[in-house]
């Protein structure tokens, strides 16, 4: 029996936590992906160790049977982008919210115990305060951020209604290997990594003095791990922050890579993206209290170990 199953685990999160589990003692997981944006290529040296499942998280009877047997359910599917949101926000509504209902509800009538949902830091919208705490107003700015917070009321009543344990877990700016660079909506530092690689100049979007918290790949997987084997009693429906609790700006990010390669390679600044927040910063305190989490990579470790994937992947 697979007793877990990853939605988007061919993506860059999914096929990482993929890897996590098997490396913490899976000896199967179970995959479901429509390949939209994922690539069974991320899952490659793992294929022999996985269930693979080409469906879409909206196809109901495909997706309860998918879960026959499943213990605990990381629900990573979605469209992840906030301009894609704004642009053409249809699709986005219907996998970021129907979908997301459709795994709740298979869940439940599958008996699955858990289901850990990758939550967005961008439900807190534009507000000043930093760092972000889970207490704070949300004030989401984009249909994005807006269906990825209706999905944690939907984990939180599914959990007080339904007894299905749930953990949303909102993620602060991810990156890390597999990362795709070649869509306009790809997050900004893989277009650093394969810019600082190709010799060329990157696109900020803005002044570039606008901040993340970003967190290294490895260590959301192992958040997740950690929420999977948390006391139901203390963590479900609750809501965590998966961040590292720091704050990098764009140009400084830009400029570590620079350093890192030798090269002197100036930015080119367009407008600013429709939907951006300004500053975006964890506060880890609840994640750390209930769920142990201890990110193990600063910055700097992160973009080396990303970097030398994207060199070694061309």
């Amino acid at each position: 029996m697979n007793r877990y199953l990853v939605t988007g685990g061919a993506g860059f999160i999914g096929s990482a936590l993929v890897r996590g589990l098997l490396a913490d003692g899976a000896s199967r997981v179970t995959v479901v992906d429509n390949l939209n944006s994922g690539h069974e290529r991320n899952l490659e040296e793992i294929r022999g160790s996985v269930n693979f499942h080409h469906i879409d998280i909206r196809d109901y009877a495909a997706m309860r049977k998918a879960m026959d047997g499943v213990e605990v359910v990381f629900h990573e599917a979605a469209i992840p982008s906030v301009p894609r949101s704004i642009h053409d926000p249809v699709p986005s509504h219907d996998v970021n919210i129907n979908g997301t209902f459709n795994v709740l509800r298979c869940a439940k009538e599958s008996g699955v115990r858990r289901v850990i949902y990758a939550a967005s830091s961008s439900a807190y919208g534009d507000t000043p305060v930093l760092p972000k705490v889970e207490s704070m107003p949300t004030n989401p700015k984009s249909p994005y951020a807006a269906q990825k917070l209706m999905g944690e009321y939907y984990m939180s009543v599914w959990a007080s209604c339904f007894g299905l344990e749930t953990v949303s877990l909102r993620y602060f700016n991810v990156f890390g290997p597999r990362q795709d660079p070649g869509s306009p909506y790809s997050g900004i530092l893989s277009l650093f990594m394969t810019a600082v690689l190709d010799r060329r100049s990157p696109t900020i979007f803005g002044d570039g003095g606008q901040s993340r918290d970003f967190t290294y790949v490895d260590d959301v997987v192992a958040l997740n791990l950690k929420a999977s084997k948390a006391p139901a009693e203390v963590v479900s429906g609750r809501v965590y922050n998966g961040g590292n609790g720091g704050r990098i700006t764009l140009n400084q990010a830009w400029e570590l890579l620079q350093s890192i390669e030798g090269v002197t390679i100036p930015a080119i600044f367009g407008a600013p993206r429709e939907g951006d927040v300004r500053d975006s910063q964890a506060d880890t305190t609840r994640a750390i209290t209930d769920l142990g989490h201890s990110p193990q990579y600063t910055f700097e470790q992160g973009m080396r170990k990303t970097l030398d994937w994207y060199r070694t992947s061309r």
